[in-house]
């Protein structure tokens, strides 16, 4: 399985899938055109490698601004990662926040209350 990398835009968060270490970084703001054009390719990405792989997957979060269309996407890839954990698979998300952005930390609570794999939202610097 390849590794998947997008480059950040103004608009759109850097996005690394690396299918060695099964860790997936998003970094940046998310309001896409099309959120579900943009988002497809790393929902493909995440599918995949569930199905394919015994390495566990974390899910690294350094988002700063997500529109509503980007949520739904997130909400689909944590779909996944829920289906994954339900079946045995080893899933965790780390979401980073500043801890000046209270809407982001609402946001990952928001999330972390509807997952029951593992869950952390860390402050950072």
């Amino acid at each position: 399985m390849n590794s998947l990398n997008v480059a950040a835009t103004q608009s759109t968060p850097e996005i690394r899938c690396d299918a060695g270490s099964g860790v997936v970084c998003m970094r940046g703001d998310s309001y896409p055109e099309n959120s579900f054009e943009f988002f497809t390719d790393v929902i493909e990405w995440v599918e995949q490698f569930l199905q394919q792989s015994d390495t566990p997957l974390r899910l690294e979060l350094h988002l700063i601004y997500m529109n509503t269309s980007s949520v739904k996407a997130m909400m689909d890839i944590f779909d996944l990662l829920e289906a994954a954990f339900a079946r045995g698979g080893e899933v965790m998300v780390q979401w980073y926040y500043d801890p000046d952005n209270e809407r982001v930390v609402e946001l990952a609570e928001e999330f972390r209350e509807d997952c029951t794999f593992p869950f952390a939202i860390v402050p950072h610097d």
